[in-house]
């Protein structure tokens, strides 16, 4: 979600953007495997699954990288809040071998979705690898880091948010959350977005900790745009009283 989203904390300059550069993929639900000593996903992995072609992937990546960018650098103007209430820095305990194990790690998680760490950046952050890749269907990169300061910086510009954790689902080399989600976010003209979807956790087998984070959305990438720039009810009442 991280991934995606911080594309709202620069719609405006997004805005300016051809429609024609972001087509609406096949809703048909994506579905994508990863090995912990893997590569990152290949370009025909990327763009065939999705029914987009090369080229209008590529511009995808690129608006998401800039968008990203401009995130960083717009975050450095914000006030900055309470450090003690962005992340849950504690130490998971481990067995003899050093690693973690499944129960407390599957836990963690659980506790996490309480704080709705996808939007807040409030994470546990030893339950995944330093290197953890996280992937969506707009893109993926590797670092913990990078995946919790995206989550912040999409948090600061909720006006209310709701996450919850519908299912999870336990199998051998991974765990499986189904989640709901809804926010206001603060723009001037306060819209809503609403998604659900599911998010792949696997496992290395070495460390037991998290070393692929998976989202798989059950609504279109271009649904999320509308909904990004389409006026809440809300906006349209205030505007009448006035």
């Amino acid at each position: 979600m991280a991934t995606t989203f911080s594309f709202c904390s620069n719609v405006s300059h997004l805005n300016s953007l051809n429609h024609s550069l972001i087509r609406q993929p096949n809703p048909r639900r994506i579905l994508y495997r990863f090995r912990c000593a893997g590569e990152n996903p290949t370009t025909s992995s990327a763009t065939d699954g999705d029914g987009g072609s090369r080229p209008e992937n590529a511009l995808l990546k690129i608006a998401w990288n800039a968008s990203e960018l401009l995130g960083i650098a717009t975050s450095f103007f914000r006030s900055p809040r309470n450090p003690g209430a962005s992340e849950v820095a504690r130490e998971l305990s481990r067995d003899g071998s050093g690693s973690v194990d499944r129960a407390v790690v599957v836990k963690t998680i659980k506790d996490d979705f309480e704080r709705s760490y996808f939007v807040t950046g409030n994470l546990t952050l030893d339950a995944y690898e330093e290197d953890c890749e996280f992937a969506d269907p707009a893109s993926s990169f590797k670092g913990l880091r990078r995946f919790k300061r995206n989550c912040t910086n999409f948090g600061s510009l909720l006006e209310k948010s709701n996450m919850k954790l519908m299912k999870w689902e336990d199998f051998e080399d991974k765990g499986v959350g189904h989640w709901r989600f809804s926010c206001i976010l603060s723009f001037p003209w306060k819209p809503i977005l609403s998604a659900s979807g599911y998010t792949e956790y696997f496992y290395d087998p070495q460390s037991g900790k998290v070393c692929r984070h998976v989202e798989h959305w059950n609504v279109p990438k271009m649904a999320l745009l509308k909904q990004i720039l389409r006026p809440s009810r809300r906006f349209w009442s205030k505007r009448t009283v006035d």
